[in-house]
């Protein structure tokens, strides 16, 4: 189930940081890296947790990596907890009706 792993991914503040600066588009470990608490490596571990999740993609230009959030991981998270939402506007409606009768 990809949506534990983003999950078990997400839980870390870091990495939580590290997708936030993502939406702002591409970047490499340094730019990600700039002006973060923690080092260059570390950041790259975070990255890797990421990417193992689904939640990240990277690509070789020149001798950087270039990483971006991948959309497809982050859809599969999004089905998941919209299961919640469906459910409980599932309840409101048995309920709303329930109260007409």
């Amino acid at each position: 189930m990809a949506y534990q792993k983003a999950l078990a991914a997400l839980s870390d503040p870091t990495r939580l940081a590290v997708l936030e600066r993502l939406r702002a588009g591409p970047m490499t470990v340094g730019q990600l890296a700039d002006g973060m608490p923690v080092s260059r490596p570390a950041v790259s571990q975070h990255l890797r947790a990421l990417k193992d999740a689904g939640l990240v993609r990277d690509e070789p230009r020149g001798t950087a990596r270039i990483y971006r959030i991948h959309a497809e991981g982050l859809r599969e998270l999004r089905d998941w907890l919209d299961t919640f939402w469906d459910d409980a506007l599932a309840r409101f409606k048995d309920y709303a009706e329930g109260e007409k009768k």
